[in-house]
């Protein structure tokens, strides 16, 4: 029996998707034993293009354009390749397990539904707060960042809170005017950093074969002198442990720049033709990896000597971009403006799609009854406003970075954020696998759906392997120099990830799902339902669009 057939055979008009407003009401069914609600309005205003230009762009930021030079100077040229190679291969593995999930259910509430749905309603609980948690703070983080980058022009430190407050009031408005405005800037946004991502590795690979104005061809002189790997000094008298180290100590900065993969899938519920554009998404991902994150990181590693001390400034400006040092050193003077000006886009970005990621779990949380109901409120074009509202709160959190004495405060709820985004990806592969147990076991063919890898299980469990790994190595250099503070940043997610699945365990008296028990049907949206029929491209330029969208 096919998989359409077997919803047709399995449920009674379940889900309805009222004509073209995209209102999806889900009723729920006695039989099924997980939280659902009763009415679901988000609309489908994203289109294909905002989506795949959000896939290809989306978590290009700070974490690359400036967070690479950290990952250079602590790990050196080939430990900082191996490192991004190493996560982004956990990341792709991830959102392919994300991606299998979302086609089959693209509903509100997403991962932590599916947890919910497919393993056990505490690791729902667990995992939607968390990755709330983690978005509503890099909200601000991103902001933060983006007002220090304004720094590289007016360094006066009185100009800080009215930047912050300017820049805190856009983010904030974006989403506020509804999905639509979202998905737009985020065209925009991506867009600008394609353009600059590309112009960096192009000017990087002139420059490295002796384009510059003083014509020096430097190929790979900085792999063998200072070398390849950088030591961590945390223990000189043992260069190949410190050197290794150093690069354990790049898988974080790695993961920051990863971070917000998921936004493909947290916005299906608001996009058309969502089975369809999530797919295409995901295929892409890995090309998006190799080319801008992999290759680039290359580059840099050519360019620019790990030991060079300007990447070990912490200007937060683009005068510690690697790119932007290697081109100070070849003699070209005119770029650095520009490059900063169109990183502070990226930073702006980021911020943008970390509230409308906050929004749209929270939202998720409260229609599943794990958050206060008021939040389920949306208007009339289906925007969530209350859960926006309430994230655009944690926006203003931004202000604490003007106070020397709330900086670090702010520091540690920023690190938090990072070292959770491990529990996250973890918690979306195992509960991959229950998923991949569930239609085994019920017959359901996963060769039916819109998306569906050859490799799995087994991309979900190498996933689960290595962030099982960097979960434990997160705050390694701790123990050489013992801080209490920073031994809570870089740990305390563990007790709060597995205290709130306690806690929504004991409460709720959940249980584990059998995969006999898993509900497959409930609420679920057909294909015709949320699928548009699509149009052949007509001419030249609607099939490049329709390659680049």
């Amino acid at each position: 029996m096919s998989y359409e057939k077997q919803l047709d055979h399995k449920t009674d008009s379940s889900s309805v998707e009222k004509g073209g407003s995209g209102e999806l009401a889900i009723q729920t069914d006695p039989r099924y034993h997980f939280d659902a609600i009763d009415l679901d309005r988000v609309q489908r205003r994203l289109k294909q293009r905002h989506v795949q230009m959000i896939a290809i762009a989306g978590t290009l930021g700070t974490g690359l354009f400036l967070g690479s030079g950290h990952a250079l100077a602590e790990g050196g040229p080939a430990g900082a390749l191996i490192g991004y190679a190493l996560v982004g291969s956990v990341g792709y593995a991830t959102l392919c397990s994300l991606g299998e999930m979302t086609s089959f259910a693209p509903i509100s509430g997403t991962f932590p539904h599916y947890a919910a749905r497919w393993a056990d309603p505490a690791l729902g609980f667990a995992l939607g707060w968390n990755y709330f948690y983690s978005c509503a703070i890099s909200t601000p983080t991103e902001i933060t960042a983006a007002c220090i980058l304004l720094t590289f022009w007016d360094s006066n430190q009185h100009h800080q809170a009215a930047y912050t407050a300017v820049v805190t009031v856009c983010v904030c408005a974006i989403n506020i005017f509804g999905v639509r405005w979202f998905g737009e800037a985020e065209f925009f946004f991506s867009i600008i950093k394609i353009a600059l991502i590309t112009m960096l590795i192009i000017s990087g690979l002139v420059i490295d074969l002796g384009g510059g104005p003083n014509h020096d061809r430097i190929g790979f002189r900085y792999w063998k002198d200072p070398g390849a790997f950088a030591p961590s000094d945390l223990v000189p008298n043992r260069l190949p442990l410190d050197k290794f180290l150093g690069f354990l100590s790049v898988i974080v900065q790695a993961a920051f720049s990863f971070q917000g993969m998921e936004l493909v899938a947290i916005a299906a519920s608001e996009t058309e033709s969502p089975r369809r554009n999530i797919a295409k998404a995901v295929r892409r991902v890995f090309w998006r990896i190799l080319i801008f994150y992999i290759l680039g990181i290359l580059i840099t590693g050519m360019l620019v000597p790990y030991n060079d001390p300007n990447l070990l400034s912490d200007t937060g400006t683009a005068a510690e971009s690697p790119y932007v040092i290697a081109i100070q050193r070849a003699g070209i003077s005119a770029l650095p403006s520009v490059i900063n000006a169109l990183i502070f886009t990226s930073a702006f970005s980021a911020g943008n799609s970390f509230l409308f990621s906050s929004s749209r779990i929270l939202y998720g949380l409260a229609l599943r009854g794990q958050a206060p109901r008021f939040l389920t409120h949306c208007t009339k074009k289906g925007l969530p406003i209350v859960s926006v509202l309430v994230c655009s709160c944690f926006a203003f959190l931004s202000f604490m970075s003007v106070s020397s004495g709330a900086n670090t405060v702010f520091l540690w709820l920023q690190n938090l954020s990072t070292t959770s985004g491990f529990f996250s990806w973890g918690a979306m592969c195992v509960t991959y696998l229950r998923f991949y147990k569930g239609l085994k076991v019920q017959g359901i063919d996963r060769k039916q759906l819109t998306y569906w890898n050859r490799l799995q299980p087994y991309l979900a469990i190498w996933s689960i392997f290595w962030l099982t790994i960097f979960i434990l190595i997160t705050g390694y250099a701790v123990f050489w120099s013992f801080n209490a503070s920073d031994f809570l940043t870089d740990y305390i997610s563990l007790p709060l990830f597995l205290g709130a699945y306690v806690f929504w365990k004991v409460v709720k008296r959940t249980k584990y799902w059998r995969p006999e028990e898993m509900d497959f049907v409930t609420g679920i949206p057909t294909l015709e339902e949320t699928e548009i029929p699509e149009v052949p491209p007509k001419n030249i330029w609607e099939k490049i669009a329709n390659i680049l969208f």
